[in-house]
């Protein structure tokens, strides 16, 4: 039976790439000369973002959302935190980075694909969701379905089985 999987995965790599091309721009801009505290740093799946205020973290939001979709990368794979106050005026914030499906996005997946009444299957396996069906015409529907529904997470179809 043919299949295929519905995975969310973001290249860090391509991130880290995109970190740096924001650590350059901040260093030659004009608005960023004299910031003492003007800083991104990434472990692992967290960004952290410092900044000397509002303005400058807004700034900062931006710069990392152009470098991002200048990589080739989903904007809406970064998670924004709350911003923080940090020593003095200054600001952090955590930026996550999302990595698969978790389990409540998952379920609305499911949920939404069996309520369209498509002849396909839907299983939960891990942070992915398989889709089985008799037909490859009935799985292209269903990407179709799934691309369609505004979910903000970026989603991969990949794995196709014939």
């Amino acid at each position: 039976m043919p299949s295929f999987d519905i995975v969310s995965k973001t290249d860090l790599s391509e991130v880290e790439n995109a970190i740096q091309g924001v650590v350059r721009e901040i260093g030659t801009r004009f608005d960023f000369k004299g910031a003492k505290n003007c800083s991104i740093e990434r472990k692992e799946e967290i960004i952290t973002v410092n900044a000397d205020d509002d303005l400058k973290l807004k700034q900062m939001q931006e710069l990392l959302k152009v470098y991002i979709t200048r990589r080739k990368l989903d904007a809406g794979a970064l998670e924004f935190k709350d911003p923080q106050k940090a020593t003095g005026n200054s600001l952090r914030q955590e930026v996550v980075i999302k990595q698969g499906i978790d389990q409540t996005l998952a379920k609305k997946i499911v949920k939404e694909i069996k309520d369209s009444k498509m002849k396909v299957q839907v299983s939960i396996q891990g942070d992915e969701l398989r889709v089985t069906g008799k037909k490859k015409d009935e799985l292209q529907e269903a990407i179709a379905f799934v691309r369609g529904l505004k979910i903000e997470q970026p989603l991969q179809f990949v794995n196709f089985r014939d």
